[in-house]
């Protein structure tokens, strides 16, 4: 029997919203990384995981990154996936 599809929405502190689906995939949370790259330029990064452990580990990740790339900051955020009606 095929795994029900669904749809995953993320709400972040700023008010962004970020609906994935329909997925079968059993993701728990979002991430997401604001890179400021100097000159009022930003990258947006993201992605989701199947676990907060998993999305906690992109954070360092992203420390090494930044150095890596010369960003003047960043902010990292992860929230947790809400189940929706989609769309």
């Amino acid at each position: 029997m095929a795994k029900k599809k669904r749809y995953l929405t993320a709400t972040l502190p700023d008010g962004y919203v970020k609906t994935i689906g329909p997925t079968a995939a059993p993701f728990t949370h979002y991430w997401r990384i604001v890179a400021h790259l100097g000159g009022g330029k930003t990258e947006v990064f993201w992605g989701h995981a199947k676990s907060l452990r998993e999305a906690t580990g992109k954070k360092a990740a992203t420390a090494d990154a930044a150095k890596q790339r010369g960003w003047e900051r960043y902010e990292f955020e992860i929230v947790e996936l809400v189940e929706t009606d989609g769309g």
